[in-house]
């Protein structure tokens, strides 16, 4: 048995994607589509298979050369595209006096690809298609025979064709060598075109009717992302049972950031998706540093989920499912104020082993931001981020001039944030939403953002965290609390940590008024609204720790707020 694999296409709908990868490459668990595909030709017998390619033609060949399957596999190239029914034409030579498979490169299905090839070997017609019902594909009518009776004009899936109702083109086929005979003589046509000519002329285009099969076509960002969850779950499971209809998927609500979150079910068995977007060809994007930080923390112990499986290009992680209770959610639901706070020194205490056992054996290049938390980063993500989206953006106002880059008072609280700081591995965004409570035990998530900086800002982003809104004795306490449990770990100088702390505050409180205002006013998140009115209370609290002479402009602007 022989195959063609229709794999020349420019995937126009995968923009931009598709620039720098050839959709049939594109990955499911790991693995590229084209390689899921003939993988399962084979499966099924054939020994024989041909790849036409054009589009980024190198990267089809090379996948293919280095593979090493278990049965022949080569290329042809099309120097000119030549559309489904040239590129059928164009193998004719290949194919020679046998029946062959004609199957689509970017789709993915589970339909039994032997029983639709001994169908139509049993037949006696040139051609056989393999359709569905999908109704947003269904163009197809078939008689009562069971044969191809027409085609779709216009866009109106419901509207029958010939009394037949629709169908849908799976992109698989099954053709005899009588149908080369049928071809038109130029180089460059559809394959429908000869399918249409075939069903007017004799009605011997056979149809073969898949009954609810799983069957996905990866021609838009949407339905790669639908079908490349399912497939991560599929294999994080490891069940015996790989049929992509068992698994569940459930979305998550997300957070400020773009990524998204998804929940896989199979039986009684759960887990998590972080879906961080389709990875392009930069030597580190978001889920690399997810990848290497999780992997990191968890060999060190420190309390983040187990990543079980991943596929960088479609950027997805699967992980240990922590539920949903948030610290927040806890925090919320308790009453006394001596076990809000046993529970912050509780949440302290691992704080600190992630800033320092995690920043034993970091790699600095794991960071796709920056590897540092720095003066620049400080002054242009977190004061120009406050001056940009809260004072202009949220606020309408125009800030003073000193408060335009470069202003010496946040170069002042810049170098104040940073000085007298306990270095070790920042998570840059500890606040309490990324801390999940299983059990009764605290976990870290998001921590993709981790880099060296002072323990000092993720203490700060816990206890200003505008989702709780601290009551400010017990942020004190916890202060007090930490500064002792560190002692105890390394040679501290309490006075210059605390000061530090004082100005890690600032900066963090900068930058949630600067993100909560983004989120809102531009990314259309409103509900960050509610909690901008927290942010700036605990704002005007914490900077009267600071020397007023030193920031007399933005003293003055927090106090008119």
């Amino acid at each position: 048995m022989k195959a063609l694999i229709l794999a020349a296409g420019f995937g126009t709908r995968l923009l931009p994607y598709t620039r720098t990868r050839p959709k049939p490459l594109f990955t499911l668990a790991g693995n590229p589509i084209l390689g899921i595909t003939i993988e399962k030709l084979m499966g099924m017998g054939c020994t024989e298979i041909i790849v036409n390619t054009h589009h980024l033609h190198g990267q089809i060949e090379a996948f293919i050369g280095n593979a090493g399957f278990g049965a022949p596999v080569q290329t042809r190239y099309e120097p000119c595209i030549l559309d489904t029914g040239g590129a059928i034409k164009n193998v004719r030579d290949f194919m020679g006096a046998s029946d062959f498979m004609v199957i689509n490169a970017d789709i993915v299905t589970d339909i039994d690809l032997e029983s639709v090839w001994q169908f139509h070997c049993n037949g006696n017609w040139p051609a056989t298609l393999v359709l569905h019902d999908r109704r947003e594909f269904n163009k197809i009518a078939v008689d009562n025979q069971g044969f191809i009776s027409g085609f779709m004009a216009g866009n109106d899936p419901e509207k029958p064709v010939n009394g037949s109702p629709l169908l849908a083109f799976t992109g698989i086929q099954v053709l005899s060598p009588a149908f080369f005979d049928h071809m038109p003589e130029k180089e460059v046509f559809s394959s429908i075109e000869v399918f249409e000519n075939l069903a007017h002329k004799s009605g011997r285009v056979r149809a073969y009717v898949a009954n609810a099969p799983y069957w996905e076509d990866m021609g838009t960002p949407a339905a790669y992302q639908r079908t490349a969850l399912g497939f991560l779950a599929l294999a994080a499971f490891e069940s015996s049972d790989q049929d992509p209809k068992s698994v569940r998927i459930e979305p998550l609500a997300g957070d400020g950031s773009d990524r998204k979150w998804f929940r896989a079910k199979k039986g009684d068995r759960s887990l998590v998706i972080s879906d961080h977007g389709i990875c392009t060809d930069d030597p580190v994007c978001e889920i690399d540093s997810f990848i290497s930080l999780g992997n990191h923390l968890h060999s060190k112990g420190i309390p983040v989920p187990r990543i079980i499986r991943h596929d960088r290009f479609s950027g997805m992680v699967a992980l240990e499912d922590l539920g949903d209770t948030h610290l927040a959610a806890v925090i919320r639901s308790l009453t006394s104020k001596s076990r809000v706070k046993e529970w912050y020194c509780r949440v302290v205490d691992r704080l600190i082993d992630f800033s320092l056992k995690g920043i034993e054996g970091f790699d600095p290049a794991w960071a796709f931001q920056t590897p540092t938390y720095s003066r620049e980063l400080i002054l242009e993500k977190e004061c120009a981020y406050f001056t940009e989206a809260f004072l202009k953006g949220y606020l309408n106002q125009s800030p003073p001039t000193e408060l335009l880059l470069p202003a010496p008072e946040f170069e002042y609280i810049a170098d104040q944030a940073l000085t007298g700081a306990c270095r070790g591995l920042m998570h840059r965004d500890f606040q309490s939403r990324n801390i999940m409570v299983k059990d009764g035990e605290i976990f870290f998530i998001d921590f993709q953002s981790a880099r060296q900086g002072p323990l000092q800002y993720d203490l700060a982003s816990l206890l200003i965290d505008p989702y709780v809104n601290l009551d400010m004795e017990i942020r004190e306490e916890v202060l007090n609390h930490c500064v002792s449990a560190l002692a105890r770990r390394i040679d501290l100088d309490t006075e210059e940590f605390v000061r530090c702390f004082r100005h890690c505050c600032i900066t963090r409180n900068l930058q949630i008024l600067g993100a909560f205002s983004y989120l809102s006013m531009v990314k259309g998140k409103h509900h960050f609204k509610e909690y901008i009115p927290a942010a700036l209370s605990t704002l005007k609290a914490c900077i009267v720790y600071l020397e007023k002479e030193k920031i007399p402009t933005l003293n003055r602007v927090i106090a008119a707020l």
